[in-house]
């Protein structure tokens, strides 16, 4: 069993979001800013929801290829734990927005193929966390939450020096899977607690959150 996996619900847009990912006992909460994306919230939205989550729960905001104009408004009005570059950000930009506004950075890095994990060992020494995610097909409109997963055994037995979270196609139904083959200690889903996009799921943030917590650990 494990009960120390680390859960992140991602995409969350609604009070009852946030309450029953606490209550599920998911680690983190992601809060989208991204235009193009049906998950993505305003900075008022987002400072509601952020204020009233419960202690203990950490809010992550996800940017893609945000200017300094952009972070600066959002960090000046949600009260964040840690900010997710979900772009081409590059690792002197991960350096550049660590130091300037001093929160945890997490980046995310899609993998494809064997060659993907070259550029996200470039992030080893920047990141505080590193997010290894589906790489979106060229033609996606999103860099991430399109619900598709890789191939988990580019990354079995792999260890990093910082902390890591498998995200990618992730459900209630495949995650205690991907946690067996990958040795993942955190894992985070969004589209695969949905009912449609943007529209999260009681019963499946519960559902994958009791997979996750209760996967056999990798050896």
């Amino acid at each position: 069993m494990s009960p120390d996996i680390a859960v992140k619900i991602c995409g969350l847009r609604t009070a009852a979001d946030v309450a029953v990912t606490a209550a599920s006992g998911a680690a983190y909460c992601g809060f989208v800013f991204f235009a193009k994306s049906p998950r993505n919230l305003s900075f008022d939205a987002a400072a509601a929801l952020a204020v009233d989550a419960p202690v203990g729960l950490a809010k992550v905001a996800l940017t893609v290829d945000a200017d300094d104009a952009f972070l600066d408004a959002l960090t000046a009005q949600v009260p964040l734990d840690m900010l997710q570059l979900h772009g081409h950000e590059t690792p002197a930009r991960v350096t550049e927005v660590k130091a300037r506004y001093g929160l945890p950075v997490m980046k995310a890095v899609g993998v494809a193929d064997a060659s993907d994990l070259l550029t996200l060992d470039s992030y080893l020494t920047v990141a505080d966390q590193i997010l290894v995610d589906a790489k979106p097909p060229r033609t996606a409109a999103l860099p991430g939450g399109n619900g598709l997963s890789f191939d988990w055994r580019l990354i079995a037995g792999r260890r990093w020096p910082v902390p890591w979270m498998l995200a990618g196609g992730l459900t209630p139904d495949n995650v205690a899977e991907a946690i067996r083959v990958t040795g993942a200690r955190q894992v985070d889903v969004s589209s695969g607690v949905e009912t449609a996009p943007g529209v999260k799921d009681a019963d499946k943030i519960a559902a994958f959150c009791r997979a996750a917590h209760a996967a056999p650990a990798r050896v």
